[in-house]
């Protein structure tokens, strides 16, 4: 006959979804009950009433206690959290923190923006697809789409739904292993974002400060075309960022992405620049296997060489790259062996290996005793 120890022990196996910690530990696991005939009741505490994912909750309860050897029958019994519990939750998730600061808090995380000089050259995309990328190979990845006008990293990633907020903090969506916050998920596609400079600095600082996270070994930041405020406030919320400049290969891209790499290296932001990605770099046709070099060539090694950064990579134009962006699936787990998906993957596991290494940083120092 199974006993209440062991079934709160398979229960340690059943994390919240969108927290990704035991319910136990979040403090969701309320009651266990197990009669003499087998039968076992467990009561689970809900953030919020009506949470989106309490079906995958039931189903995660009972796929893990009903194995257990005498089990005949589970019942999963789902209340809400007290105004007292959700608080409580919260102050543990924090850290104890205060409000409207950054709390990436079990790990060390690093923050890569990706930016461009002007629109159109594909960041979103490539953000989109080294976030998948980069989950595929197992890291604890997150999206912020700070792109506030232009957001698109939810069509890109494929992820819809309106993220659950509780005391102040909010769940962010994931899709593909990866977690994403957007100002898409709070308006529509056809509603304008009309904001100056203190509301978009209000609206990242709340992306990064109540947004719970959780254990991130990459946060990639989508950022807007350009040099503004939003970049400006990036660095001000974490200054031990790191960024890499996305281009095209002609000269009118290239020279504007220019300015956006010496934007970061600039002693106000100082942000770490890791160097060039050139996007859109030819076509290959499908059918004869030409090359076509529609935007010509060479500028995103050229922009590299002009900021004395490496060059990461050139990504060539691809249709299922395009495709992929429109119906959110990410070409790098679609077709991870074609000309466009083999690049990225290599520049995302290259990203990886960069912000890990220990070159460059302050190391912690101990005076050996006399």
């Amino acid at each position: 006959m199974a006993t209440e120890e062991q079934v709160r022990a398979a229960l340690r196996n059943v994390l919240d979804p969108e927290i990704g910690k035991p319910i136990e530990d979040l403090g969701m696991l309320q009651g266990i009950e197990v009669s003499a005939d087998g039968d076992v009741q467990v009561t689970v505490l809900l953030t919020i009433a009506g949470c989106p994912l309490k079906d995958r909750i039931n189903k995660d309860v009972t796929s893990a206690v009903a194995p257990l050897e005498g089990v005949r029958s589970v019942e999963v019994r789902l209340s809400e959290m007290t105004g007292d519990q959700r608080q409580s939750l919260v102050t543990q998730l924090r850290g104890g923190q205060p409000e409207q600061q950054t709390f990436f808090t079990d790990a060390p995380t690093e923050i890569i923006a990706v930016a461009s000089g002007k629109g159109g050259v594909g960041k979103s995309s490539v953000t989109a697809n080294l976030a998948a990328a980069m989950g595929a190979e197992g890291l604890r990845v997150g999206v912020l789409d700070a792109d506030v006008w232009g957001f698109s990293i939810p069509r890109m990633l494929g992820v819809t739904g309106t993220p659950v907020g509780f005391n102040n903090m909010i769940l962010p969506l994931e899709v593909h292993g990866v977690k994403v916050i957007s100002m898409g998920f709070f308006v529509s596609d056809e509603t304008p974002v009309i904001w100056r400079g203190p509301m978009l600095h209000k609206a990242l600082q709340q992306f990064l400060g109540d947004v719970y996270w959780g254990e991130l070994d990459v946060l990639l930041v989508d950022m807007p075309p350009g040099t503004g405020d939003v970049s400006l406030s990036l660095a001000s919320f974490l200054p031990g960022g790191s960024m890499v400049v996305v281009t095209t290969p002609q000269d009118a891209a290239s020279k504007v992405a220019e300015r956006a790499g010496r934007m970061a290296q600039h002693p106000n932001v100082q942000l770490k620049l890791l160097g060039v990605i050139e996007n859109m770099s030819g076509f290959v046709c499908p059918h004869c296997g030409d090359l076509t070099e529609v935007f010509g060539t060479g500028g995103g090694e050229k922009t590299a060489q002009a900021l004395g950064v490496p060059f990461l990579g050139a990504v060539p134009m691809q249709i299922s790259l395009r495709e992929g962006a429109d119906t959110g699936h990410p070409v790098v787990l679609e077709e991870p062996d074609s000309p466009a998906s083999t690049v990225l993957r290599r520049i995302a596991g290259d990203l990886a290996k960069r912000v890990r290494t220990k070159v460059g940083k302050a190391l912690p120092l101990a005076v050996a005793p006399r």
